[in-house]
């Protein structure tokens, strides 16, 4: 049985019990209640959200029963896959993880995505001064695998 892990959600409420929002804004890897395991990535989500900013701590247990992608680091195939959530196409996965399109690599997305640069141009663009993470919880049947354990004001 596999170790949980501690993941991280940045808000402007405690997220106490999550829920999957379906909403007009494509993210990365498309709905769902996004977490990261990096703490300071959480926080800076809490502090980009109008009025309070809280970070909610979850216990993540993964198994093997949920349907999950995993891309470790970018690669071609996370590319695509970005630009196919941010264009709205469903996918049939539980659980998404991986590197985010932080706003600067989001434009550099676009830019692939209108043709305006090569996709050897995005990956030289595209270069990390830091690590992000990023794992979203697309099913209800896939937040069972998560336990809230505290949050904390910023």
């Amino acid at each position: 049985m596999a170790d949980s892990i501690t993941i991280f959600h940045g808000s402007n409420v405690v997220v106490e019990k999550p829920q999957i929002i379906v909403s007009g804004f494509y993210k990365d890897f498309g709905f769902g209640f996004y977490c990261t395991n990096i703490e300071r990535q959480a926080k800076k989500w809490a502090q980009t959200k109008k009025g309070d900013s809280f970070v909610s701590v979850y216990n993540y247990l993964p198994t093997d029963k949920l349907k999950v992608l995993s891309f470790p680091v970018m690669t071609n195939e996370w590319l695509d896959f970005v630009v196919a959530c941010r264009r709205g196409i469903k996918h049939e996965y539980d659980i998404v993880e991986g590197p985010m399109a932080d706003d600067q690599i989001w434009d550099y997305v676009e830019d692939f995505i209108e043709g305006n640069i090569t996709r050897e141009a995005f990956w030289v663009l595209a270069k990390f001064k830091y690590p992000t993470h990023q794992i979203v919880f697309c099913t209800q049947k896939s937040l069972d695998s998560i336990v809230f354990e505290k949050s904390y004001s910023l």
